[in-house]
């Protein structure tokens, strides 16, 4: 028997099943009209954005990293509760400004931008987030072609990394952002153009559960703006401190402790000199925001024994939940939180099962050898976690089976 991870806190089972927005899991199935669907629980986000709010300093604002979840109906709702979004490409500026975020509150990072994603933001006004001095004169030359100023940020690649994050995004050589001591030649550079300078963005590393270890990383990320804006004798603007604050997906892991990092943050803010007063500083989250929101609903089609183990067969899989099935950013694979959405509290049964999916290869696992009530054809299954890099990270069409239903309730 292998365990799981733990099921989000705020899910409860009613008459034997799985609740969600407060209405039987059946009920949404019924209503997207099959499955399988991800469900995704709108006063959750509410409610996980004003939980943040009040753990951290008052003067930092909350972005939200578009690349976690873009479905249109969840960016409407973060729309209305954060004060930016974070995208990584072209199409993602569409769909923040389709959503209602108004292109002055949206921030483009990404090493690939081509000429006609770059135009596009200069044009409705969007802060380019650089990550090569070439971009730079990239954009210096659309700009200049098109008669608009144009909002300039410089990605730092830092000199150091987010301890014990599950991707690490700075420290050594990456393709992310420009090296740190490369950055207060370009930032003059920059000024000099007569751009918009719009300030720094530092992402050191995503999905930590520490607090101490995003307490230091924040500090060092402070402390590096400050650095390198005094470095090119430029005002501080702005600061994206990246974000990095991981949830519980796997048997063993605990919450991050947000108000320590808040308290902390607030500290390091409060501490600095008189000249940053007014920088604004803010953080990018996605899956700490929508992440936990997200179930993903999958019927068990077959069920069936070989070599003594049993395999539950479900008409979803690893195209619709690529991160479920250990092929997204692990490098052992474990189990995430899962439930039989219609005997939700049941006692599970001393056998293992392993929850497989419909396509043809062996990776296609959801749950390995993990203690369930004994599943049969029709029930459904109910995978957490999904709110975040689920649908839209994960290969729909593979094999042709088409994407999963979503809903926002």
């Amino acid at each position: 028997m292998k365990a799981m991870g733990p099921v989000p806190a705020g899910y409860t089972g009613s008459g034997g099943e799985l609740l969600i927005g407060g209405h039987p899991a059946s009920q949404w199935v019924g209503q997207a009209g099959a499955t399988p669907l991800f469900v995704y629980d709108g006063a959750m986000l509410d409610a996980r954005v004003a939980r943040l709010r009040a753990a951290m300093p008052q003067r930092l604002a909350i972005h939200y990293a578009v690349k976690a979840n873009p479905f249109g109906p969840v960016l409407e709702r973060m729309a209305s509760l954060v004060d930016g979004f974070d995208i990584a490409s072209g199409g993602e500026l569409s769909l923040a400004t389709a959503a209602g975020m108004p292109a002055a509150k949206i921030s483009f990072a990404g090493p690939g931008k081509d000429d006609g994603e770059i135009e596009a933001a200069i044009v409705q006004g969007a802060t380019l987030n650089l990550e090569s001095v070439r971009e730079f004169e990239r954009a210096l030359s659309i700009g200049e072609r098109t008669g608009v100023r144009p909002r300039l940020a410089v990605r730092v690649n830092p000199d150091f990394d987010l301890k014990g994050s599950g991707m690490k995004m700075g420290g050594g050589a990456k393709p992310f952002g420009i090296d740190a001591a490369h950055v207060p030649n370009l930032v003059r550079r920059i000024v000099d153009s007569g751009a918009q300078w719009r300030g720094f963005h530092i992402f050191a590393g995503s999905q930590a559960l520490s607090a101490d270890a995003v307490i230091e990383m924040q500090t060092q990320t402070v402390a590096l703006a400050v650095r390198l804006a005094e470095k090119a004798g430029a005002e501080l603007a702005h600061c994206n401190l990246g974000g990095g604050f991981g949830i519980p997906y796997f048997p063993g892991d605990e919450p991050l402790d947000i108000a320590a990092v808040g308290d902390a943050l607030g500290e390091t803010l409060e501490a600095l000199p008189a000249a940053y007063a007014k920088t604004e500083f803010a953080i990018e989250l996605g899956r700490w925001l929508v992440g936990q929101a997200g179930v993903y609903l999958t019927r068990v089609l077959d069920v069936k024994d070989s070599h003594g183990e049993t395999f539950v067969v479900v008409d979803g899989g690893l195209h619709h939940q690529l991160a479920a099935s250990g092929n997204f950013g692990t490098v052992v694979r474990r189990n995430y939180p899962v439930a039989v959405a219609n005997r939700f509290g049941d006692e599970p049964s001393g056998e293992p099962q392993s929850i497989v999916g419909r396509l043809c290869t062996p990776i296609d696992r959801l749950a390995e050898k993990v203690a369930l009530p004994i599943m049969q054809e029709g029930d459904l299954v109910a995978v957490f976690c999904a709110g975040a890099y689920g649908a839209s990270a994960s290969p729909a069409m593979f094999l042709g089976h088409g994407p999963a239903r979503e809903i926002l309730v």
